[in-house]
């Protein structure tokens, strides 16, 4: 792609998650991203009104209107709430902490501090990938998947999941007991007194309950489980069976675990003319703007794309420049780790977890034994 003009370079960058050579950087912030995610948010909930009162054709700007929301609230949680979590949003405790409440209420979501806990204890740990990280427990216990399913029996699986009524009820039933469980009493009757209100104002406003299910509770529950589910499908890859306890350690090994995952695809040639190129023309620009964008913008968002940046380096105050830190770390030998890996497009990033997951040991990841390690006092809450 970077024979493409070079105007066309930061789009496709923040596109593809792999900056071009030599190309600067953006002096991103996390104010900055806090912003852009309610903006995002914001906007889209305005673009869903404008259309539920235009009516006629304008009812098609519903989808973009959705589309926009979803990503604000997927920035907010997989962004925003996760470097709160770290305590290394602002690197403010207190504030951090406030604002990750906020979230988990706004979105319902694990609440912030059972999270935090769990998120660190159990996923950036020792037990990173084991029978206790919520990620493994997700696959085994939400999606049902196990070592030894072939891929195309996982495809089928996850893709049934995410058009099944009983999958996403389960899953929002698990999302607010995962934050009322924890939550404390003074939460709970914000949080519930927040909600009535809502439902007193949708009341006294003509069209305000259409408007608060179609433009706000569907991309916050169905839309937002979809992505979620997709996602999970290329967090982490699974260790190799015949590994002994004293090779799950060390650098080389939860390295392993994570690989960076870029969007896109190579451009065609820039010589050659005739019907030939042109429909080699098409079909990119088709691909990569029906395919590899949506994949982007609505399931790999913020820092997804190079998630193995943040497992070698989680404390990084260059987060907010995510993409071009991981390319600076790359560049300058990641000192003291081993050679990056990535994965290009979300269908070979979820295969290549499928293919690790079907390698995996049975014995070490057997869904039987989850009640001899797990402590969560909500089981059902789902990974994210």
């Amino acid at each position: 792609m970077s024979r493409l003009p070079r105007p066309c370079q930061l789009p496709l960058t923040m596109l593809t998650g792999k900056p071009e050579a030599g190309q600067r950087r953006l002096p991103l912030t996390p104010t900055a991203h806090l912003s852009a995610a309610l903006a995002s948010t914001l906007t889209g909930l305005l673009v869903s009104g404008y259309a539920l009162g235009r009516g006629g054709w304008a009812l098609l700007l519903i989808l973009p209107g959705w589309a926009i929301t979803l990503h604000g609230m997927r920035n907010l949680r997989m962004m925003v709430f996760h470097q709160c979590a770290h305590r290394n949003m602002w690197a403010k405790s207190r504030l951090d902490a406030a604002v990750g409440r906020m979230v988990a209420a706004l979105l319902m979501v694990q609440h912030f501090e059972r999270y935090r806990s769990e998120h660190v204890a159990d996923h950036h740990a020792r037990h990173h990938m084991t029978l206790r990280d919520p990620t493994v427990q997700a696959f085994l216990v939400s999606l049902e998947l196990t070592p030894g399913m072939c891929r195309r029996d996982m495809w089928a699986r996850m893709l049934g999941k995410i058009v099944s009524p009983k999958f996403h009820l389960a899953f929002l039933r698990a999302r607010v007991l995962s934050y009322f469980h924890a939550a404390s009493s003074l939460e709970r009757v914000v949080t519930l007194g927040s909600m009535t209100a809502a439902g007193v104002i949708c009341s006294l406003v003509e069209g305000g309950w259409v408007f608060l299910v179609v433009a706000w509770l569907i991309p916050l529950t169905v839309l937002y489980q979809i992505s979620n589910t997709l996602r999970l499908c290329v967090k982490h890859t699974f260790p190799p069976a015949g590994l002994h306890e004293g090779q799950r350690c060390g650098r080389n090994y939860f390295a392993s675990l994570t690989n960076a995952i870029f969007v896109g695809e190579a451009a065609p040639s820039a010589s050659g003319a005739g019907p030939a190129t042109l429909r080699s023309w098409i079909r990119w620009c088709a691909r990569m703007t029906f395919i590899h964008f949506p994949s982007r913008y609505l399931v790999l968002t913020g820092d997804t794309v190079v998630h193995d940046f943040h497992h070698r380096r989680p404390m990084t105050r260059d987060w907010a420049n995510y993409i071009f830190a991981r390319e600076d770390d790359v560049r300058a030998g990641h000192a003291g780790w081993p050679e990056y890996r990535h994965v290009w497009g979300l269908v070979a990033a979820i295969d290549t977890v499928f293919a690790s997951l079907s390698a995996a040991d049975p014995d070490v990841f057997n869904r039987d034994r989850l009640a001899e390690v797990n402590h969560r006092d909500v089981f059902a809450a789902f990974d994210d």
